[in-house]
């Protein structure tokens, strides 16, 4: 029996699955590139099996303050993007909350502002939280009152919110206005939400 055949097609058969081996790692995901959230993970692409939006405005002393570009969205030193959370931000949707998931559940106002919180501070932001002393990036003086509306888009309009914020769950289209006063803004500015969202 000649030997050489054998050791030839030994020598390529290590080769082949050493070289399947080596394409299934490169192929295999990379790992969290940021950790879960209230959780909520950081996947690399963003999820469309369940896609909706909701809106959230916050008027401080009068003023809007719109939510930071990319929120939710991490990004490498290069600017490209690494990972999204489930709940982020697009820049140039100013204020629009998008809820990509791979499956329906309920997310909540409390688990944005955990996701900007965690998301803020990775990046070198100040902190976004919403307890009873913060709003967002404010933190709330004695005199401040905290103001929560909600308009759900079914003509009724925006309507005081006396619950914990925390747990207003997101719905498509829903506009969540948080005010902080004095002076009251009654009633919260309308919202529009972009074309297409």
């Amino acid at each position: 029996m000649p030997l050489l055949p054998i050791v030839v097609g030994s020598i390529l058969g290590v080769l082949a699955i050493a070289m399947i081996g080596f394409i299934i790692a490169l192929n295999r995901p990379a790992g969290p590139v940021a950790p879960s959230v209230a959780g909520i993970p950081c996947d690399q692409l963003e999820q469309t099996q369940v896609h909706y939006h909701a809106a959230l405005q916050i008027i401080y002393h009068g003023t809007l303050t719109d939510l930071r570009d990319n929120t939710g969205i991490q990004r490498d030193s290069s600017g490209n993007v690494q990972c999204y959370y489930w709940l982020h931000v697009h820049g140039g949707e100013k204020n629009v909350i998008h809820i990509e998931s791979p499956a329906s559940r309920t997310f909540t106002l409390g688990q944005f502002f955990d996701v900007a919180d965690g998301w803020s501070k990775a990046n070198g932001y100040e902190a976004m939280k919403l307890d009873s002393t913060h709003v967002a990036t404010f933190t709330l003086a004695p005199t401040d009152k905290v103001v929560v509306y909600i308009d759900l888009g079914d003509g009724k309009g925006a309507t005081v919110y006396t619950g914990d914020p925390r747990a207003i769950v997101l719905k498509q289209h829903e506009v969540i206005t948080i005010e902080i006063t004095p002076p009251d803004v009654t009633p919260p500015p309308s919202f529009t939400f972009p074309s297409g969202t």
